[in-house]
């Protein structure tokens, strides 16, 4: 893909950057490189490159679910102002 400096004023126009001539000069030529970087990736052949989810083989170490703490449900309720069937019980706040 090749842009002109134009291009890359309209650009910069369209995301509000006020630009100047050489700044778009700069500019056009670091998208120039870009661009030529991203050709040269296209050309190398991924087709026997197996999908990965992470860029490194990691393994996420999990933990045995089971309880640690005791049921303090009736200890926590003891001090709210109101509860009823083991909820707690709130003022309505919106209408």
């Amino acid at each position: 893909m090749t842009l002109s400096v134009n291009d890359v004023k309209r650009i910069a126009d369209l995301a509000c950057i006020e630009t100047s001539e050489s700044e778009a000069q700069a500019t056009l030529g670091q998208l120039a490189d870009i661009f030529k970087l991203i050709e040269t990736m296209q050309v190398v052949d991924t087709s026997s490159v197996e999908p990965m989810s992470h860029a490194q083989d990691v393994v996420q170490r999990l933990r045995e679910d089971k309880i640690t703490e005791s049921d303090q449900r009736d200890l926590y309720q003891s001090v709210a102002p109101q509860t009823e069937a083991g909820l707690y019980l709130v003022p309505k706040v919106i209408e």
